[in-house]
């Protein structure tokens, strides 16, 4: 009798976790990668022709604060509502949502003539773009073979800073050929376009056994993706060993007793990072330009060239996050961003150590950000795991609505030397560095060349 119970049971996690690398796997990989790129795209084009956007507005750069303070309002209404939503209803379904919401409202966006209008606008799709990074790499982790996971995950963070980059195209070349309203025609139809692409992947197993392991769609996605036999009637599904699913508390399950100390301090060190990415997305353009003196065009070449270090730094980071003390790494990380921020507002721009410092900087600041959200997937079983990605970025858009807007602006209207304004910046980033090694030894949840194991 309890042989045949046992052989009526069928482990969805050691299915997944076994699989080899086949189309479906890179399937999902490419539609979340979409997804990430997309996101950067929108969250980041804006802060690149912001001085453009003001003159077509007829306003100065400084009173453009209101539309990213409301950017960011949308943001933190979106990190706080989708992902405990996309726990409930699905991610796929959370993510088709947001999709055509911010798609729509950046074609709209095209159209604003005046400050006021744009605000709201972009506070509208701040709900909607804001969510796709925690969902995109909560669905990729559930979906994804776990020696696998670490690496897909990277992989799909450097197309999120691939859309930072290609948002700089838009300012380097496109600006002056169609007018600051191309970066939003652009936006908008990146958003349509994965609508259908969502389409081909499945729903997350992990998701629907943890919501119902009854549901039929489970065995039939599993036959869809090819089981190594086929799922008998009866069969009752479970994730490896993982606790019976928390499904009562929703969100407010992070902080449980035995989630807590991780959940603050990752919110604590997410609301720093994040904010200071905020401020320097949206107004280290108009710094250069205005107090430094560099032409919009010039900076975004700069800009573009640097990606290339973003990309290898989210790279490594996932390489090395399962080889070595990960808290540690991710300090380091922020420790270097330190030295490379202090170094973009020390050194003339016609330096080739100019040059060389925002590369380190894109690999330092996109490398550590990467390793942060690989922190937060891997820290929280399914249930609860875009609300704990998504949470702990919503702290971010909190510190994004007042580091962005007001501490930008009020650089500006001090006229602050350069010097000065990214000594302030580097000195955020040391703080982030420190708060990693706190969460490393209070609530340590991953350990060198254990960080992809960690199933949940």
């Amino acid at each position: 009798m309890n042989e045949a119970v046992a052989q009526q049971r069928f482990d969805v996690t050691a299915f997944i976790d076994e699989r080899k690398l086949g189309w479906r796997e890179f399937a999902m990989l490419a539609v979340c990668s979409l997804v990430l790129f997309i996101d950067g795209f929108d969250m980041y084009f804006f802060g690149k022709i912001l001085p453009a956007i003001a003159t077509g507005l007829n306003a100065r750069p400084d009173q453009m604060d209101v539309v990213i303070f409301w950017t960011y309002v949308g943001m933190t209404v979106g990190a706080f509502l989708m992902p405990p939503l996309a726990d409930r209803i699905g991610r796929r379904p959370v993510l088709g949502i947001c999709a055509a919401g911010f798609g729509v409202l950046s074609i709209v966006g095209a159209y604003a003539d005046t400050v006021t209008h744009m605000a709201i606008i972009r506070g509208l799709s701040g709900i909607f773009f804001s969510a796709m990074l925690p969902i995109g790499l909560a669905l990729l982790s559930e979906m994804t073979p776990r020696r696998w996971r670490a690496a897909f995950m990277a992989i799909a963070l450097v197309w999120f800073s691939g859309g930072n980059a290609a948002s700089g195209v838009i300012a380097a070349w496109l600006l002056d050929l169609y007018g600051w309203q191309i970066g939003f025609y652009v936006g908008g139809v990146l958003g349509f376009l994965a609508i259908p692409l969502l389409l081909i992947i499945p729903e997350s197993l992990a998701f629907r056994v943890t919501r119902n392991p009854a549901d039929p769609k489970i065995p039939a996605t599993i036959n869809a993706i090819g089981a190594n036999r086929p799922v008998q009637d009866g069969e009752v599904f479970h994730l490896g060993n993982a606790p019976p699913p928390e499904r009562d508390l929703g969100p407010l399950a992070l902080l449980q007793k035995k989630y807590l100390a991780q959940t603050l301090i990752l919110w604590a060190v997410c609301f720093l990072s994040l904010g200071n990415i905020a401020l320097l997305q949206n107004w280290l353009a108009t710094f250069m330009q205005e107090i430094g003196g560099i032409p919009i065009q010039e900076f975004a070449i700069s800009a573009m060239i640097s990606f290339a270090g973003g990309a290898v730094g989210t790279l490594i980071m996932g390489f090395l996050m399962d080889r070595m003390n990960p808290y540690w790494l991710i300090a380091v990380f922020y420790f270097v961003e330190a030295i490379a921020l202090y170094t973009l507002g020390s050194v003339p721009f016609s330096s080739g150590i100019f040059l060389g410092a925002l590369i380190m900087w894109n690999f330092t600041q996109v490398g550590g950000q990467t390793g942060l959200n690989n922190l937060a997937t891997l820290s929280y079983p399914p249930e609860m795991r875009s609300s704990g990605i998504g949470w702990a970025g919503g702290w971010g858009r909190i510190s994004g609505m007042v580091m962005a807007p007001f501490a930008g602006a009020m650089a500006l209207r001090m006229m602050l030397p350069l010097d000065a304004i990214m000594g302030l910046v580097a000195g955020i980033a040391v703080a982030v560095g420190l708060g990693v090694i706190v969460l490393g030894i209070v609530a340590p949840v991953l350990h060198p060349r254990k960080g992809a194991s960690v199933s949940h």
